[in-house]
């Protein structure tokens, strides 16, 4: 009798919990697909997702139209190299005579390059090209080898200009770097690691970036993976415009980490303009001065109000621009009605300016505020193609 009672229990006990999850189970899915309408309403509203968190953007059709005009870049260059470290020592010399002939070796550079006209002109960088005498190959796409002619190439902005006697090659349309906007979504193309066309997503991450590599920077900052042979290659828009040129990475490693940099666009078609029209890129100087930006320690002793402006640290006595009236120790604060802020932006500015006229600099000096008119001169800094 007590077994059975006790039996019963049990069966009584397990019943109930199975019932508690079987309803459990029930009653969430009552919850969500039962409850009246009236009783929707009356719970609080969950705001809706935005367009741009509603997933990533289906990029598919911009990219398959952009990659044929991204191309793959070999060049060679024959460098000169000592046979021996000690070779430039002069006790070396002394010892084992000056007859120690510098050997020539090839260097290979892998890049990439972007097709701006259907007739062969492709942009690329310019430390992939190596130098103005080095021997570049494009690969096309169905694997044919072209030589192509460097028709000029720009240090400042490490850009260079080719052409193949190619027709009808696709093109990949300009865009206004100038519209663009931080945390809008960007694709990479190139070919990293000698994998052609591989394509990366990420945003813009930053606007007018100066880095150091270069003696004109205005980097558009991306977080689209960019690696070792991403150089040359192009950074699109959503709408498949070209608004770059992947020149750079930041990386403890050597391979991405996140921080990658492109030539903006607008710069790149004015240095490729140039390069076509005088095989050069024309730029704006002030011949025998030195700028350097300000540090708190040497805006203190200068009695400037903050660290903005460049400061000229040195200058030729028997330049234009000492006669105009500058000396060591100003700091140049505005350039034609502009804000100077720092050595890179005065560089720029000058740069940008049109040769032969003159540039109204306001100066500080020893806390006194001056205008000084300089004359803007051409600066010897492009070298032409062969």
């Amino acid at each position: 009798m007590i077994r059975r009672l006790l039996l019963g229990t049990i069966f009584v006990t397990t019943g109930f919990f199975a019932g508690m999850v079987l309803t459990g189970r029930m009653k969430s899915a009552d919850e969500a697909v039962a409850v009246p309408r009236t009783a929707q309403q009356s719970q609080p509203a969950t705001p809706a997702p935005s367009a741009g968190f509603a997933g990533l953007p289906d990029l598919s059709s911009v990219a398959s139209k952009a990659i044929p005009s991204v191309m793959n870049i070999t060049s060679l260059n024959v460098v000169r190299q000592q046979n021996s470290p000690f070779a430039s020592d002069p006790l070396f010399r002394y010892f084992f005579g000056d007859d120690v002939s510098p050997r020539s070796r090839v260097s290979q550079s892998l890049g990439s390059g972007v097709v701006v006209s259907s007739d062969g002109y492709i942009l690329t960088n310019n430390h992939v090209v190596g130098s103005v005498n080095a021997q570049v190959s494009i690969v096309m796409r169905d694997k044919r080898e072209v030589r192509a002619k460097i028709i000029g190439v720009d240090e400042w902005t490490d850009i260079a200009l080719l052409k193949i006697e190619e027709r009808g090659l696709p093109v990949l349309p300009w865009g206004d770097s100038s519209k663009l906007k931080v945390a809008e979504w960007v694709l990479a193309i190139g070919n990293p690691f000698q994998l052609n066309q591989t394509v990366t997503l990420g945003i813009v991450s930053a606007l007018g970036r100066n880095i150091g590599a270069n003696l004109y920077e205005d980097f558009i900052q991306t977080d689209a993976a960019i690696n070792p042979g991403n150089s040359g290659g192009a950074l699109i828009n959503a709408r498949g415009e070209l608004i770059g040129i992947n020149t750079a990475i930041f990386s403890e490693t050597g391979g991405y980490q996140g921080i990658g940099f492109a030539v903006p666009s607008n710069l790149a078609r004015h240095v490729m303009d140039d390069l076509l029209k005088y095989g050069e890129v024309q730029r704006g100087t002030i011949p025998g001065i030195q700028i350097a930006n300000l540090t708190t320690q040497i805006a203190e002793e200068l009695g400037a109000p903050n660290t903005r402006g460049a400061l000229i640290n040195q200058i030729a006595p028997r330049s234009d621009a000492y006669a105009s009236g500058l000396r060591p120790g100003d700091i140049i604060t505005s350039f034609n009605g502009r804000t100077v802020e720092d050595a890179s932006a005065l560089m720029r500015m000058l740069a940008d300016s049109k040769v032969g006229t003159a540039g109204r600099l306001e100066i500080l000096r020893e806390s006194r505020r001056l205008e000084v008119t300089v004359p803007i001169s051409r600066s010897l800094s492009t070298r032409r193609g062969r």
